[in-house]
């Protein structure tokens, strides 16, 4: 007998499946290079790298390195997305990882798929089933446990410290309502990018939401007067090796796979298997950073893994 064949859906699935893989490695690079560069700088470059990147993929696969066979109505709406996830979107979460940390971060980012499934209901009449609602709500709640669950702490110099670990970020009230942003961000950019993308090439699709950040983060360079952390970031070899690779797992490759991915199933349910990113950076943070995880965090990852294989039928 021939192998089953994956529907549409079952694609999109494991589409978004990879988006988490991708953002859980970007995530890391971009803390990395945050730390010694400015956000606006950062974000300009990284969206400048993945562009070229997307310039050649394209090239490679459709035979058109630029996406100049999209229609008005994709350029309007792409062009939005690009505005809300990338610039407003981005911009909380970056500065939220400063103020309040990676984790917390990342929790108040699970808010995206339920913020997802509502946008797309309300502007694209997106419904869940009983099994996707479940699956989702499972993701959800696994990944606030794993990421809300707090470190053991660990003394300097014990088996599992980190060496000379910095304080964690201070908690702030301005730092949650940033994180809140990037979550509405994330789950606007992608109905936005649904609604404007329709059966438009994903790759080309992602080209234009990158080129719509471009031209927000040149703005806003230009008016905050900021052009010098620019130059002073192209010199920091460190910072822009990490801006490379976040920017190749990140609004190149993780976003292209996003975007196939809600041109293939519900926007919730894609947001929900993307969310996964937050889990899946424990395991890098732990053979990275030495980090210890407990139980809870373990326990929860499982119940997240359980939504996402409910989400897979």
């Amino acid at each position: 007998m021939p192998p089953p064949v994956a529907s549409p859906a079952q694609l999109g699935h494991l589409a978004a499946l990879g988006t988490a893989v991708c953002w859980a490695f970007s995530a890391l690079a971009f803390a990395a290079a945050g730390r010694r560069i400015g956000i606006l700088a950062l974000n300009l470059i990284r969206l400048v790298i993945a562009f070229f990147l997307l310039s050649a993929a394209a090239w490679a696969l459709r035979g058109a390195p630029l996406p100049l066979d999209a229609s008005p109505h994709a350029w309007g709406w792409l062009g939005v997305s690009g505005l809300v996830g990338f610039v407003f979107g981005d911009l909380c979460l970056f500065q939220a990882y400063r103020l309040i940390g990676p984790r917390l971060s990342s929790l108040l980012l699970s808010l995206a798929p339920p913020l997802t499934a509502l946008i797309g209901w309300l502007a694209l009449g997106e419904t869940l089933t009983g099994r996707d609602a479940l699956g989702m709500a499972l993701t959800v709640s696994g990944i606030a446990w794993a990421v809300g669950e707090r470190h053991p702490q660990v003394a300097p110099g014990e088996p599992g410290s980190a060496p000379a670990a910095a304080p964690a970020p201070r908690r702030s009230l301005a730092g949650v309502a940033l994180g809140l942003g990037g979550a509405l961000g994330q789950a606007g950019g992608l109905v936005l990018s649904k609604l404007g993308m329709g059966g438009y090439d994903p790759v080309a699709a992602t080209q234009v939401r990158a080129a719509a950040g471009i031209a927000g983060y040149l703005l806003l360079l230009l008016v905050c007067r900021r052009w010098a952390s620019v130059g002073a970031a192209l010199r920091d070899r460190p910072a822009l090796g990490n801006a490379c690779a976040g920017a190749f797992f990140g609004p190149f490759l993780g976003v292209s796979l996003s975007l196939y991915a809600v041109r293939h199933t519900v926007a919730g349910v894609a947001a929900s298997i993307m969310a996964l990113q937050p889990v899946l950076v424990i395991p890098l943070v732990v053979l990275l950073h030495r980090e210890r995880v407990g139980v809870g965090g373990i326990a929860g990852a499982l119940v997240a893994v359980a939504g996402v294989a409910l989400l897979f039928h």
